[in-house]
């Protein structure tokens, strides 16, 4: 682990892969000291952002470097679900990757719980890991230049939602009608750092 300023009010930890970054960012909750504002996740990164009035720099390096890492803790909220009717253009191509039939990919996508390991590319898009792992799907050779909102995809070890319309290179395995970013909902994003995720079939492609 290696701590490094980031401007004058934040921290910039940096860790040697995403299972440790996931370890120490359950280890920090509740082991930080008042004045810290936001604990950001990354893929081998974690911002922490303070209010150096409150607690000083220096207290907060120490508080970080003293948090325990949890392997395989995951709790940031409660379970969410997210129904997904499973008619995506890629679920062929990813189960011939897999070496699977496409109803067993929607079994293995739905029959493990996820969890969003970060946040990043579009506000409300989180990138979800799964427990058991055994996911390494590539990216499309050819991204698409318009992704519609609520797409379900996946692209090398993560699972995704896409919050609004964009361009995306992910494969496409279905389509939520769940909306996991809204500015004006309370909160506005659903996946959030460390919350659990399930994805539900409501077609019944896996059954």
């Amino acid at each position: 682990m290696r701590i490094l300023p980031s401007g004058s009010t934040g921290l910039l930890v940096e860790l040697d892969d995403l299972d440790d970054v996931l370890a120490l960012h359950a280890g920090l909750s509740g082991a930080l000291p008042d004045g810290v504002l936001d604990v950001v996740p990354a893929g081998r990164t974690i911002l922490v952002v303070t209010d150096p009035d409150v607690t000083p720099l220096a207290d907060v390096t120490a508080a970080v470097r003293a948090a325990t890492p949890r392997p395989g803790a995951r709790g940031g909220g409660d379970l969410l679900e997210v129904p997904v009717v499973y008619d995506g253009e890629d679920l062929d191509d990813v189960a011939g990757l897999l070496g699977c039939d496409r109803a067993e990919v929607v079994r293995r996508h739905t029959g493990q719980e996820w969890t969003v390991a970060f946040c990043g590319f579009a506000p409300g898009f989180g990138y979800l890991v799964s427990r058991d792992g055994g996911w390494d799907v590539p990216r499309r050779s050819s991204p698409r230049t318009k992704v519609p909102a609520g797409a379900v995809a996946l692209a090398g070890e993560f699972s995704g939602v896409y919050p609004r319309a964009s361009p995306g290179g992910w494969q496409l395995l279905g389509r939520t009608e769940l909306a996991v970013f809204d500015l004006d909902r309370e909160p506005a994003a659903l996946l959030t750092p460390g919350r659990p995720v399930r994805f539900v079939d409501v077609t019944g492609e896996g059954s």
